[in-house]
């Protein structure tokens, strides 16, 4: 059983990857456009813990992305966790839903969940191009460290 990790990382509230991205679906379909799933993104990333200050540095950086998103993992075995932030609004609570899939999974698990979720939810064709494109990058950041 992994260890549940001290904030800024996320301890998942889901018992899979999969679950998550369920979970998620419902709460997205229970509103009927999308100012209101908007919003509600938005609420997620308020709910994030903070993130220090102090790690918010080039280091952390995700690349690709239009706004300043920073990602940093911690292993407790075969099992990562993950803390992120952003610098706008929206985007934290894009980060809030990636780190819900991903945080607290083992790497095999991080491995086999694509984020063609991202599409299959609507969330990719919602945004513009550009947050779109920074989403998958926080992913293909996940999945480069889950393999290394």
């Amino acid at each position: 059983m992994p260890c549940m990790m001290p904030a800024p990382y996320l301890n998942p509230e889901d018992t899979t990857a999969a679950d998550a991205i369920a979970a998620i679906g419902e709460e997205l379909g229970m509103f009927d456009d999308w100012l209101d799933r908007y919003q509600f993104i938005i609420e997620l990333g308020r709910k994030l813990p903070a993130y220090p200050a102090g790690w918010q540095t080039e280091e952390y950086r995700v690349k690709g992305c239009q706004s300043q998103v920073w990602l940093a993992a911690k292993a407790d075995g075969d099992t990562l966790y993950f803390a992120g932030a952003s610098d706008a609004a929206i985007v934290s609570g894009l980060v809030a839903l990636v780190l819900r899939v991903y945080s607290g999974r083992t790497r095999p698990e991080i491995m086999a969940t694509s984020a063609q979720f991202l599409k299959d939810l609507g969330l990719i064709g919602a945004l513009s191009t550009n947050r779109g494109n920074g989403v998958a990058a926080m992913v293909e950041r996940i999945h480069a460290i889950a393999a290394a």
